[in-house]
């Protein structure tokens, strides 16, 4: 078995160091889009929250108005 020069393992190392980076490259560069997206769903999230805060308060608006024409049926039957 033939065993490498200090020369021919610099450039194993480089190759591998080479496609690593190239990797890592890779994969950091999708982080800008990624970050774009995170910021659009958090403000349609904050949206949604807000949305959600409106509908619970006109539900138990209803309620209440339910709650009160019930016990006004109620209060005109027992007459």
């Amino acid at each position: 078995m033939q065993s490498l020069s200090e020369d021919e393992k610099r450039q194993v190392l480089g190759t591998i160091l080479a496609d690593q980076l190239s990797a890592l490259h890779d994969a950091v560069s999708d982080l800008p889009e990624v970050k774009k997206q995170l910021d659009r769903l958090e403000e349609q999230v904050g949206i949604v929250k807000d949305d959600v805060k409106v509908v619970k308060a006109a539900i138990t608006s209803l309620s209440d108005q339910i709650n009160t024409q019930e016990r006004q049926i109620a209060e005109l039957k027992a007459f």
